[in-house]
């Protein structure tokens, strides 16, 4: 009897998640970002649908209903080395400097690098085969876009070595995974 009585209250069938491609991937990674600081702020939110747009196309009801999925993808969600392993895996190197670029601008997005942050980037960096190098330039370029052109490295544009150095501190100490970026 109590079984039965369980089972009213129970959900027949839990809805069933998409089948996470590229994009799904990033998005999922850029909510976990958003929220690893307990702290989902509407700016985030708007920013994450700003890039997904930006990125794919979507207008911004589409970005919205994406960006939705991702947040119940990421609820639900593998571990960030699945989703960076699987942008990888299906996109080209260009895809996934991008991918690094929208990351750090969440991570930027509130003014405060937090510890959970950096370790999502870090992890997605390191699964999606990119450099330290690479972070950095994504950082710096993402720094470019919250500031604006004349203060920092504007988007899509080839960071140079002076504009870096004003933008990003480089550890002196090298990252064993830094040795070059793999396809």
């Amino acid at each position: 009897m109590l079984k039965k009585l369980f089972q009213v209250f129970r959900p027949q069938k839990t809805p069933a998640q998409p089948d996470p491609d590229a994009e799904l991937a990033l998005g999922a990674l850029l909510v976990r970002v958003a929220q690893s600081d307990r702290d989902y702020q509407l700016e985030e939110i708007s920013l994450i649908d700003r890039i997904l747009a930006r990125l794919y196309q979507h207008d911004a009801i589409e970005a919205a209903k994406v960006r939705a999925a991702c947040e119940k993808l990421h609820a639900a969600a593998p571990e960030t080395d699945t989703f960076g392993r699987l942008i990888r895996e299906t996109t080209g190197l260009e895809e996934r400097l991008a991918a690094l670029d929208a990351l750090w601008e969440v991570v930027l997005a509130d003014g405060h690098e937090h510890p959970g942050e950096m370790k999502i980037v870090e992890d997605a960096r390191k699964a999606m085969g990119l450099s330290k190098a690479d972070s950095d330039t994504a950082r710096a370029r993402a720094q470019g876009k919250l500031l604006g052109p004349e203060q920092g490295v504007a988007a899509g544009q080839p960071a140079t070595e002076s504009a870096l150095a004003g933008a990003t501190t480089v550890s002196p100490t090298p990252d064993p995974s830094d040795k070059e970026p793999q396809p």
